[in-house]
């Protein structure tokens, strides 16, 4: 077998390494899953050069890749694999281009969401997708696995904000799609192709992106907090159906609410409409933000309250922001409490009550806590799964295979934003149906025809040798 190691060394110099600990952090993102093996190198590239080269050794000596970002995925699709070389384009952070006149830019795929956004203010412009990690995750994490967020419910998911892609082929070929037209329907669609793929059909080096300009007037926040989660939910569908589109639109319940309150202190919650939330209250946080914002946030409080709710409205710019700096402390703040299994199902809006219901009835059939959250403005939950140790134990599984069929059965889908990574691998077949599965390990073996792309992810690997 040739030394993959040394060729790399030759091409690379010191882009290579192999120093235990580097190794061992590409074994894990924030989903709780470790690879079972470090891999054979990392190589941290800085150019879309270095990514042809490692490609072109990769496919000259069958060695599995796999491609890394900022780490912060949550399926476990960029965390290495047996025999595998990670290729990491967290250094790749460069803003090539910003066109106020096009109302584009051109980025690297390193470039974090909030760290573009930074740079597009000064031009009354902004990004719309808005992860909740959006101060720690980059764009191409974003575009590889679709990301959606707090606001795209209103704003769309990363898809919409994706114009075109460099793409750095299985055997180092480099390519580009898309265009940086408003408008461009020649052939078929591989930018959307590629958007949502999860490093198993090629690199994605650069990326043109969609800016808007900024939406005119403050924001008008809207929180409230229900006795139960269900009262929520019914007020959430309630917003859909009176056919009003917020900005934002966030349930968390109880489970949630308790964990973030713990994690942040009392001084965190000071002042603001959380302070007051009592246990086993489920809270919802809403944000109108253009120039109708006072109206449509004056309705949204009314049909808060018709559902129950009690209802807090504010003009106050930083008390709004203040509320959705706490909602992105969901994540870390259960962490702290054990390890987590952080899932991602979507189910239409008017389902949201009966999905809502069902997680309950789950989590007392299987004797689990299930703390959830919601972009309620488009269906899309994350129920939670706190455990110790190591490995996810089998009664939690179990618990979230109920959960998926339950999403399914309503219409819905295993993953709305996070991706299938090897989380979810063992449910694509169920929910796309024979056919479908097939048609996509086609495609896949089109532009990945030795399979050493991301091997594992959303399929199974084939066994070695």
């Amino acid at each position: 077998m040739p030394n993959v190691v040394a060729q790399l060394a030759d091409a690379l110099g010191g882009a290579v390494t192999v120093d235990p600990a580097a190794l061992d952090a590409a074994r894990e993102d924030r989903s709780g899953w470790r690879g079972d093996t470090p891999p054979l190198a990392v190589v941290f590239a800085g150019s879309i050069d270095d990514v042809q080269q490692v490609m072109r050794i990769a496919h000259a000596t069958s060695t599995p890749v796999v491609v890394r970002g900022a780490g912060t995925g949550l399926a476990g699709g960029a965390i290495a694999s047996p025999g595998a070389i990670v290729l990491d384009l967290s250094r790749m952070n460069r803003i090539l281009e910003i066109s106020d006149a096009d109302e584009l830019a051109v980025v690297e795929p390193g470039v974090l969401n909030g760290d573009l956004n930074d740079a597009l203010a000064p031009l009354g412009l902004w990004f719309a997708p808005d992860p909740a990690s959006r101060a720690i995750s980059s764009i191409g994490g974003n575009i590889a696995t679709n990301a959606g967020g707090l606001l795209c419910a209103k704003y769309g998911v990363t898809r919409e904000a994706v114009l075109g892609l460099a793409v750095v082929l299985a055997d180092g070929r480099l390519v580009r799609l898309g265009h940086r037209t408003v408008k461009g329907v020649t052939g078929y669609d591989l930018t959307a192709l590629f958007t949502g793929s999860e490093g198993t059909l090629g690199v994605i080096v650069e990326a043109t992106v969609r800016v808007r300009p900024q939406t005119p007037g403050a924001p008008v926040t809207v929180a409230a907090a229900f006795a139960g989660v269900e009262a929520a939910a019914e007020a959430c569908a309630a917003v859909t159906a009176a056919r009003i589109r917020p900005a934002v639109l966030e349930l968390l319940d109880a489970g949630v609410v308790a964990r973030v309150a713990a994690y942040l202190g009392a001084d965190a919650l000071a002042g603001t409409p959380l302070e007051t939330t009592a246990p086993g209250e489920t809270f919802l946080l809403a944000q109108a933000d253009d120039g109708s914002a006072a109206v449509e946030a004056a309705r949204i409080a009314e049909l808060f309250a018709a559902a129950g709710g009690r209802v807090t409205l504010s003009t106050d710019a930083s008390t709004g922001e203040r509320l959705l700096d706490i909602r992105r402390a969901m994540h870390p703040a259960l962490a702290a409490s054990g390890q987590v299994l952080i899932e991602d199902v979507a189910v239409p809006r008017s389902a949201l009550p009966a999905m809502f219901r069902a997680i309950e009835e789950i989590a007392a059939r299987r004797g689990v806590e299930i703390p959830t959250i919601a972009h309620a403005g488009d269906g899309n939950l994350h129920p939670n799964f706190v455990f110790t140790g190591d490995e996810v134990p089998e009664h939690i599984w179990a618990a979230a295979d109920e959960m998926f069929r339950a999403a399914v059965a309503l219409g819905g889908t295993l993953t709305g934003e996070h991706g299938v990574g090897v989380l979810k691998r063992r449910w694509l077949a169920e929910e796309l149906g024979d056919d479908v599965f097939e048609l996509q390990r086609a495609v896949k073996a089109v532009f990945d025809p030795t399979g050493i792309l991301n091997p594992g992810v959303m399929f199974e690997a084939p066994p070695a040798g």
